[in-house]
């Protein structure tokens, strides 16, 4: 039989303590992959605002809240952005209740997301006068439409094209109507408890 050496008590802390510092390495690694991650998903989303408030409650005219994960002040107006986080291939219309994804071996349903758009579209719209609102159900790069995209989606990649990027000389030339609107919008918001599981930032 071969003995295996003995280690003493020194040797063991060392490689205890070597061990505790690879761990400690390995998470703080994926910590700060996670936070570049995240850093760099909020600006693909706000590269296009003047200014922006995320996570917010608006008012649904009827008494209630209603959950917005962003608003943007752009160039052609508010616009009113509900990001999604889903894996995989996902399958949906304008006429469809119920859209379907494909993720590996899984298969599931999610409840469209026109009809949530639609109406926090509507709650934005009866809080200002001029200012123009828009809305988009935005996509992260994990998911994927094989069939096209329904109506008021995009894929985060392609925000920036439908609403150009903007400098700060560029938001001193917003009609004062619009300033006024968006103050009197963002007045009337307050913020939200709820950071929806649907995204990562």
């Amino acid at each position: 039989m071969i003995s295996l050496p003995q280690l003493d008590t020194q040797t063991l802390l060392s490689i205890g303590a070597a061990v505790l510092l690879i761990v400690a390495l390995l998470f703080f690694w994926g910590w700060y992959r996670r936070r570049r991650a995240r850093a760099a998903q909020l600006a693909a989303v706000v590269g296009s605002a003047f200014e922006y408030q995320r996570d917010i409650l608006a008012p649904d005219g009827q008494g209630g809240w209603m959950h917005i994960d962003f608003l943007l002040l752009t160039a052609r107006g508010c616009v009113v952005i509900d990001l999604r986080n889903v894996a995989g291939n996902i399958f949906g219309g304008d006429q469809m209740n119920d859209w379907t994804v494909m993720h590996r071996e899984q298969r599931y349903t999610f409840v469209n997301p026109q009809t949530g758009m639609y109406d926090r579209i509507a709650a934005v719209r009866a809080l200002v006068n001029e200012l123009p609102v828009d809305g988009r159900v935005i996509f992260t790069p994990r998911g994927q439409f094989p069939k096209g995209l329904p109506r008021y989606t995009l894929m985060l990649g392609s925000l920036v094209s439908e609403f150009p990027r903007v400098d700060s000389q560029s938001a001193e030339q917003l009609q004062p109507q619009w300033r006024e609107d968006w103050q009197r919008l963002t007045a009337a918001c307050k913020p939200s408890s709820l950071v929806e599981p649907k995204r990562a930032i």
